[in-house]
C-alpha cells in the first residue's frame, strides 16, 4: 500500500536526490564492461586484482632511486625538487600527427566513459510509473538529456571544448606546475610554507587581539597571543549558510581577526572555497548575498546546469577537472562524485554575472595568495578515506572469520587539504597542493611519456569530494532518513531488522568515492610501520566527505605543530544532541596520546543523573592543586541549586570546557568535564586545550525556525529561497550574540594564563641566573675580587 500522496510529497522533496542519483545511475552504467566502477558495493581500498601495480610498468619510472627519495621526502620545503623533468613535447598534435602510446591508452579510456555516457536511457520510466511519481522529482527525470549534453561536451573531437582542454593542460605556460618536480614529504612536522605562514600571521593576530580586547598593542607580548581555530561542522547547505553567518557575527565582533586556522567538514570546506574566491573578496557579507542569488535553483536542474556547462567561459572551467583527470590518468575512475562536483562549482563558483567567472578561483592552491603574507587565517579543508584491513586477514584459511575481523577493525584515516600541502596524519607523509592529480612512486613524480605532469586537481572535483555525503554507508543513510521510516505504520519491524545489521550496513557503500592517484607507493620503508597493507598495493586513495568520521573537524587542528589554544566549534550537524561529536574526539584523543583535550566535553547523557555526574567531577578534579580544587568544588555547590529533576543540565547556545594536560594515572572510563562557568577554570595552570562549543539550536527570538523540524534544513537538500537563506542568517546570529560576551571573556582568560605562564618562567630565569652568579662569584658585569686593590689574598 502506497502511503498518502501528502507523506510522498514531502518523502521526494527531502530524501528523492540521494535515492534517486544512487538508483537511476546505477542503471544507466552498470554494465560490467563500464569503466565507471563506483556503483558497486565496495569494501573501500581492498586490494582487487584490478588494482594491480602491473600498470605502472608500462610508465616512466621515477628518476631517483629510493635513497634519494630519502633524502627528498625530509626536506623543509616542499617546493620544486632537484629532479630535472624530462624532455617535454605536446601530447594534444595538430591534426594528422601520431600521438604517443601513453595518449592511446588514455584516449581508449576516454572513449570508454563517453560512450557509456552516450548509451544512457532516453527516460526513466524502466522504473516504473508509480515509483517515478512518488519518488522522483520533476528535475531528475531531465538527467538524460543532461548526461547527453554532457556527452557533446566532452567529445574530443577537433576544434570541440576537451580538445582545447586538453591542449592547454599540456602548456606549462598556462599551468606551470606540470614542469615542477615534486617529492613525497614524510615527517610528523609542519611543511615550510605553514611555518612561514604562522611567523606572519602571528603579527596579524596581535594587532587583533589588542583592537578586540580593547588592551595597548605594545603591552601585548608575543608569546602570550592565544593560536585561535574556527571550526565549521558538516551538514550541506544548512552548515555552508548557517556557518557563513556565524563567521560573519565573529568577524563583526572582531574575533576572526585573531583567528589562525579555520577548518571544515562538507559544507564547512564549501564556505572556506568561497570566502577565499574572488566572488566573495573575503568578505562574509557578500558571500551571503552570493548565497541568496545562487541556491535558489537546484543543483542539478538541467535548464540551468546545461547552460553554464554549455556556454563560454563558464564550461571551460567547470569541466577542465573531468577532462584532465579521465583523459590524463591511466584506469581513471570516473564516477558520480565527479560529476556532482561540477554541478556544485556551476551553482556555487559562478557568480550571479556568470561572465565573471575567475580562473584562479579553480586551484585550491591559488588561495596561498591570501595566506602567504598573513592576512588570512589558514584553511583545512578535510576529507576521510574508509580502511577496511582486508589485505593483512590474506594467511587466514577461514575467509568468513576474516572477513568479520577485518570489518570489526575498520577505521577512517583522515587527509588534509590546505594552499600548501595534501597531507595524512596518519601516514605522515604529504604532497604540495599543486601536485595533487598526478601519479607517484617511490616518493617521486612519475613524469608522464611527454615529460610533463597533469595539472593540479581541480577545485570542483575537490568539492565533491568534501561533500560527498551520499558516498556514506549503508548505516549512514539509514539513520538519515529513519524517522521517515518509523513514521510510517508497519515500520517497525523492518527497523529492527535494520539495526540488528548495523555493523553489517557500516562497512557497504552502495556508490564509489571518488579516486586521487595514491603518493604512497612504493614508499613501504619510509611510512609509519602501522600503516595498513592496502596503502601499499591501490593505486588510488578513495576520499569521502569526512563527516563519515566526525561532522567536527578537530582531529587536524589537534597537531601538536599548530599549537592550537581555543577551538570554537559552529555545529550544524543535522542533530547535534545524538552525534555528539565532541565527546567522538576524546576516544582519538586517547588513542593518539594528546594531553589536554577535555574528556567528557559535549552533550551530558540522558540517563546521566545529578549524583553520578558529582561522583564523576570529584574522580576528576582528584588530581588537581589544592588551590584550584577549593574553587572547583565551590563552583559546584553553586551549580547544584541550577539542577533540577535528578537530571544533569542540558547545553546552550555557547558551551565551554577546558581540559587539563597531566597525565592521567586511572586506566577506566574518562569521567565527564564540568563546564568552565568562571574565567578561574580557563586560568588553571595545567589547563589545556579550551573549547568554545556553538550548538546550531532552534531560538526564541528568531520564530518559525527549527534546525530540527524544518524541512528545507535537511542535508539533502539543495535549494534555498532567499526568505529561507535570511532566516537561517537571522538564527546563527541570534545564537552568536548569545554567547559573544562569553566568548570574549574565555579568550582574554587564556592569554590572560598565557601572560602569567611567561612571566613565571621568565622570573624563574630571572632567579636561575642570578643563583649562577652568585655560584661563579659574579656581582655586576665583574668577578668578584677582580681588580680589587689590596694583598694578593683579596
Amino acid at each position: 500500500m502506497l502511503p498518502s500522496r501528502a507523506t510522498a510529497v514531502h518523502l521526494s522533496t527531502r530524501y528523492g536526490p540521494p535515492l534517486f542519483l544512487a538508483t537511476v545511475t546505477a542503471g544507466f552504467l552498470s554494465s560490467p564492461s563500464s569503466p565507471c566502477t563506483f556503483l558497486r558495493p565496495t569494501l573501500l581500498d581492498a586490494p582487487q586484482a584490478v588494482w594491480s601495480l602491473a600498470g605502472h610498468d608500462q610508465r616512466r619510472k621515477a628518476s631517483s632511486s629510493t635513497d634519494g627519495a630519502r633524502n627528498d621526502t625530509n626536506e623543509g620545503d616542499s617546493g620544486s625538487g632537484d629532479q630535472a623533468p624530462p624532455p617535454q613535447t605536446r601530447v594534444v598534435r595538430p591534426e594528422g600527427e601520431n600521438d604517443t602510446k601513453v595518449e592511446e591508452s588514455n584516449v581508449s579510456a576516454w572513449q570508454a566513459i563517453t560512450r557509456k555516457i552516450s548509451e544512457a536511457p532516453k527516460s526513466v520510466s524502466s522504473l516504473g510509473d508509480s515509483i517515478v511519481d512518488y519518488v522522483v522529482p520533476d528535475w531528475a527525470k531531465m538527467l538524460p538529456s543532461f548526461v547527453r549534453k554532457l556527452q557533446n561536451e566532452l567529445s574530443m573531437a577537433p576544434g570541440s571544448l576537451a580538445e582545447e582542454i586538453w591542449y592547454e593542460a599540456n602548456d606549462p605556460q598556462i599551468h606551470p606546475e606540470i614542469i615542477w618536480d615534486a617529492s613525497v614529504r614524510v615527517s610528523n612536522e609542519l611543511c615550510a610554507e605553514e611555518k612561514r605562514f604562522l611567523e606572519k600571521r602571528a603579527k596579524v593576530t596581535k594587532r587583533a587581539l589588542a583592537r578586540y580586547l580593547d588592551i595597548p598593542e605594545d603591552k601585548i607580548h608575543p608569546d602570550d597571543v592565544p593560536v585561535i581555530a574556527l571550526c565549521g561542522s558538516g551538514g550541506g547547505l544548512r552548515a555552508l549558510v548557517a556557518g557563513t553567518a556565524s563567521y560573519l557575527s565573529a568577524h563583526e565582533e572582531g574575533l576572526f581577526d585573531c583567528v589562525t586556522y579555520t577548518a571544515g567538514v562538507s559544507g564547512s570546506c564549501w564556505l572556506q572555497t568561497l570566502y577565499y574566491s574572488n566572488i566573495t573578496g573575503r568578505s562574509h557579507s557578500r558571500l551571503i548575498r552570493h548565497l541568496k542569488n545562487r541556491l535558489g535553483v537546484h543543483i542539478a536542474y538541467p535548464p540551468d546546469a546545461l547552460e553554464l556547462i554549455a556556454s563560454a567561459p563558464t564550461n571551460k572551467y567547470l569541466l577542465s577537472g573531468p577532462v584532465e583527470k579521465a583523459k590524463g590518468t591511466p584506469d581513471a575512475e570516473f564516477g558520480i562524485v565527479d560529476i556532482y562536483g561540477v554541478l556544485l562549482a556551476a551553482r556555487l563558483l559562478v557568480p550571479k554575472g556568470e561572465l565573471s567567472v575567475d580562473e584562479y578561483d579553480f586551484k585550491l592552491s591559488h588561495q596561498r595568495r591570501y595566506t602567504d603574507d598573513g592576512s588570512q587565517p589558514l584553511p583545512i579543508y578535510t576529507a576521510v578515506r574508509h580502511e577496511i584491513p582486508l589485505a593483512e586477514q590474506a594467511g587466514t584459511t577461514d575467509r568468513i572469520a576474516a572477513e568479520a575481523k577485518a570489518r570489526r577493525e575498520a577505521w577512517f584515516q583522515w587527509f588534509e587539504f590546505t594552499p600548501y600541502e595534501f597531507w595524512c596524519e596518519e601516514l605522515q607523509a604529504g604532497i604540495p597542493t599543486w601536485a595533487v592529480g598526478r601519479t607517484f612512486e617511490n616518493g617521486r613524480t612519475v613524469w608522464r611519456n611527454n615529460g610533463l605532469a597533469l595539472p593540479e586537481l581541480r577545485v570542483p572535483m575537490l568539492m565533491g569530494i568534501w561533500g560527498s555525503a551520499f558516498c556514506a554507508t549503508l548505516s549512514h543513510y539509514y539513520k538519515e532518513i529513519r524517522p521517515a521510516v518509523m513514521s510510517v505504520a508497519g515500520f517497525t519491524g523492518l527497523d529492527a531488522m535494520i539495526s540488528e545489521r548495523d555493523e553489517d550496513l557500516v562497512k557497504v557503500h552502495p556508490i564509489d568515492p571518488a579516486a586521487i592517484p595514491n603518493f604512497a607507493l612504493g614508499m613501504r620503508d619510509f611510512l609509519p610501520a602501522s600503516s595498513p597493507e592496502s596503502i601499499h598495493q591501490v593505486k588510488n586513495f578513495q576520499l569521502m566527505d569526512a563527516g563519515m568520521s566526525n561532522n567536527l573537524p578537530i582531529y587536524p587542528l589537534l597537531h601538536p605543530g599548530r599549537n592550537v589554544d581555543i577551538m570554537i566549534a559552529f555545529d550544524a550537524s543535522s542533530d547535534v544532541r545524538t552525534d555528539n561529536w565532541l565527546k567522538v574526539t576524546a576516544g582519538y584523543a586517547r588513542q593518539r596520546g594528546i594531553k589536554g583535550w577535555p574528556v567528557g566535553a559535549g552533550w551530558p547523557p540522558e540517563d546521566e543523573t545529578v549524583e553520578q555526574l558529582q561522583h564523576d567531577l570529584d574522580e576528576a578534579q582528584a588530581q588537581t592543586e589544592a588551590q584550584a580544587q577549593e574553587k572547583m568544588q565551590e563552583a559546584k555547590d553553586q551549580d547544584k541549586p541550577k539542577q533540577k529533576g535528578g537530571k544533569s543540565k542540558d547545553l546552550g547556545f555557547c558551551n565551554v570546557w577546558v581540559g587539563t594536560s597531566e597525565e592521567r594515572t586511572n586506566d577506566g572510563e574518562a569521567p565527564s568535564s564540568k563546564q568552565a562557568e568562571e574565567d578561574w577554570d580557563v586560568m588553571r595552570p595545567d589547563a589545556g586545550f579550551t573549547v568554545i562549543y556553538f550548538p546550531f539550536l532552534s531560538n526564541p527570538k528568531v520564530p518559525g525556525i527549527d534546525p530540527k523540524t524544518s524541512d528545507f534544513m535537511s542535508t539533502w537538500n539543495f535549494v534555498y529561497t532567499p526568505e529561507q537563506v535570511d532566516s537561517v542568517v537571522d538564527l546563527a546570529r541570534a545564537n552568536f550574540q548569545e554567547g559573544a560576551e562569553r566568548t570574549k571573556r574565555t579568550v582574554r582568560a587564556v592569554y590572560e594564563r598565557k601572560k602569567k605562564m611567561r612571566e613565571e618562567r621568565e622570573a624563574e630565569e630571572r632567579e636561575r641566573r642570578r643563583r649562577w652568579k652568585l655560584r661563579e662569584g659574579r656581582t655586576g658585569e665583574r668577578r668578584v675580587g677582580r681588580d680589587d686593590h689590596g694583598d694578593h689574598f683579596s
